[in-house]
């Protein structure tokens, strides 16, 4: 028997998988069983499965967006989806996880290359959040919201999920009119825009990209609150001036943990006395990990998702009080299900932006993130700190209330 085949047989359990491999031969691995995929793929020369076996985190992608792994039934969410529902994050099963050897080995690359100091972080940056405006417009919602959504009902759809998680994270942020606030990852500028239309604060978004600042600006120019909203290219640890609120969005996941103790360290320097943040990530639901090779190289260079433990063991001693700690465990799986389906919507306008291989790579990525937040180790974490004691209220009454009151 192959390895791959080994690999697949042990690895597919519920739902079926059926490969053919590139002499013609076929395997069928599992049982069909209500909701689990049905699957078929083919493997188009002899390397495919060989080079599977010994990184299957890096060459299960490569192969699929060189057109070698050919998904011929199903599409490759149902690849994905079957591969991890039958290996799901709280069943802790051992045998297809990583040897500790090369866990190890990859732990000391992710070290070295999580760095991320500010010259590497534009970079970094620029690799993902410079593309093309009109890629994110076909998947995204109106505002441009690239980050988890907030479905108060899972059946609401991705604009209102959208609006709903800005009035979320503004009601934790407690702000009253004329507040100062700083976004860290502004964005496009959506949530900057969102505080001062609703809240009344005054906001300075910051952001690496270029792009992002580009369109964040003339949202705010066409606004007519150029003078209340303002956004600038520049390096969160080069930001000077007092705030009473700080909200970061999306943006940790790039800061590297080496970084950590700085980046809570200058938010708190930042902020004023009676100053509140929020910080809402992605985050890993075990222990301190490492980023899977196939995402490191092609879609979030510098990336790393923090397990709880890491994040608040940075901002330890620092005098800032831990007032909140909310986790989203099912959120980022609805919303980048609903982004994977705008993308094959929208699959010969991103062909005609870059290639076939570009939109079969913005696939697995989706596929892949969603099926880590419905049956991995993902989840988002959204983290609220403030300076003094009694910079909230004692209860968690006002952001229920403050919800209600800023939703539409």
């Amino acid at each position: 028997m192959a390895l791959i085949d080994l690999f697949l047989s042990r690895a597919v359990r519920k739902g079926r998988l059926s490969l053919t491999h590139h002499d013609g031969k076929v395997r069928e691995f599992g049982s069909p069983e209500p909701g689990y995929p049905d699957v078929a793929i083919r493997f188009t020369d002899s390397r495919v499965a060989g080079q599977i076996v010994r990184n299957p985190a890096l060459a299960a992608g490569e192969c699929f967006m060189d057109g070698r792994l050919v998904v011929e039934k199903g599409d490759v969410r149902d690849l994905v989806e079957l591969l991890t529902a039958n290996d799901k994050w709280e069943a802790g099963r051992a045998n297809l996880n990583p040897s500790r050897l090369v866990r190890a080995a990859g732990a000391i690359k992710h070290r070295i290359d999580r760095i991320n100091m500010e010259r590497r972080s534009k970079k970094n940056v620029a690799h993902h959040y410079d593309l093309s405006g009109t890629l994110y417009e076909l998947f995204l919602d109106t505002d441009k919201q690239y980050s988890c959504a907030y479905f108060t009902d899972p059946q609401n759809d991705l604009e209102r999920a959208q609006r709903d998680k800005k009035a979320h994270i503004a009601a934790k942020l407690a702000i009253e009119p004329g507040m100062k606030v700083l976004d860290i990852g502004c964005g496009w500028g959506g949530m900057a825009l969102y505080l001062h239309q609703k809240c009344g604060a005054e906001v300075l978004g910051v952001t690496l990209s270029e792009e992002q600042l580009k369109v964040a600006r003339a949202r705010a120019e066409a606004l007519g609150v150029a003078d209340k909203v303002k956004f600038e290219l520049i390096d969160y640890r080069r930001v000077e001036g007092q705030f009473d609120r700080i909200v970061s969005v999306g943006m940790f996941e790039h800061v590297g943990p080496p970084q950590y103790r700085t980046f809570f360290r200058k938010c708190r320097d930042l902020l004023t006395e009676d100053g509140v943040m929020l910080l809402h990530t992605i985050g890993r639901l075990n222990g301190p990990g490492v980023t899977d090779d196939w995402t490191t190289k092609y879609i979030f260079p510098g990336g790393y998702n923090p397990a709880l433990s890491e994040i608040v063991r940075a901002q330890e001693g620092l005098r800032m009080f831990l007032t909140d700690v909310e986790v989203l465990r099912c959120h980022y799986g609805w919303t980048l299900d609903i982004w994977y389906d705008r993308t094959v919507e929208a699959k010969d306008r991103i062909v005609d932006l870059y290639d076939e291989r570009f939109y079969r790579m913005w696939l697995f990525y989706l596929a892949g993130a969603g099926a880590a937040f419905r049956n991995g180790g993902l989840c988002n974490y959204q983290v609220q700190l403030t300076r003094g004691r009694l910079s909230v209220p004692v209860t968690r009454d006002y952001m229920f209330e403050g919800e209600r009151a800023l939703r539409d």
